[in-house]
């Protein structure tokens, strides 16, 4: 009987735990609503924070990068800035800055899930088949399922970062991966950069461009869309055979 009551956790124990317990959800509920918060916040800003990154000249680029990480973390749609990349540094530039960017916000929801939030994120999750269909399908080639993920958006970018990160994916191999951003990243860059032309030209910031101008920057849209598509489907179809889903 005495070690039996030996055996047990005392009272205070259980109390110490329950109380460590609480504490921790409402630590994690308040880091859950402070990222939405700042999601929400920089949702509304991007035009004036573009506005900002533009007048810092040489240091843009580093301010650009430094919101798009903070962004990815608090589920802002990257695709807005990622358009924004496009307007303010062109297509070569920009397209490295957001993968560079990318990459990193990315790489820290991975960790935040990993490490802060799991819980959280398993329950978000936990419903859904297709990431049971995939969290099987990591055990077995954790790298090529991710470059698939990142080459055909099956998730949301930003919910895709954090589910992987309760995954048993290695983060080296989450991060090299990220390539796979990079057909989505140039098509956007490539929008960005047009409609950013156009508006300053209508607005008498620029010389007017040329009919040639922009028949070039048209064909070479078209033919950036027909690839990334064309990349997409083959990713789609690729990770439905190794998902069985």
């Amino acid at each position: 009987m005495t070690t039996n009551d030996a055996s047990k956790p005392s009272e205070a124990e259980s109390t110490r735990s329950t109380a460590f317990g609480v504490i921790r959800a409402l630590l994690l509920g308040v880091v859950i609503v402070a990222l939405f918060a700042a999601g929400r916040a920089l949702s509304d800003q991007i035009a004036t924070a573009t506005a900002w990154i533009e007048s810092l000249g040489a240091a843009g680029p580093i301010a650009f990068i430094l919101l798009y990480v903070l962004a990815v973390v608090a589920f802002v749609p990257g695709s807005l800035l990622t358009l924004a990349a496009g307007a303010l540094f062109g297509i070569g530039p920009g397209t490295a800055y957001t993968l560079v960017a990318a990459t990193l916000g990315a790489a820290a929801a991975f960790l935040v899930a990993r490490y802060a939030v799991r819980g959280w994120v398993e329950r978000r999750i936990a419903s859904s088949p297709r990431f049971a269909a995939l969290d099987r399908a990591i055990a077995r080639d954790g790298r090529r399922i991710v470059f698939l993920l990142r080459l055909s958006p099956v998730f949301p970018f930003n919910l895709l970062n954090y589910a992987l990160g309760v995954t048993d994916v290695r983060f080296v191999d989450f991060v090299v991966a990220s390539i796979g951003m990079l057909p989505g990243t140039l098509l956007y860059v490539y929008y960005g950069k047009l409609a950013g032309d156009v508006t300053r030209a209508a607005g008498g910031a620029i010389p007017p461009r040329g009919a040639a101008y922009y028949a070039v920057l048209g064909i070479g849209l078209l033919a950036t869309v027909a690839v990334t598509a064309f990349v997409t489907r083959s990713a789609r179809r690729a990770l439905a055979e190794v998902t069985n889903d």
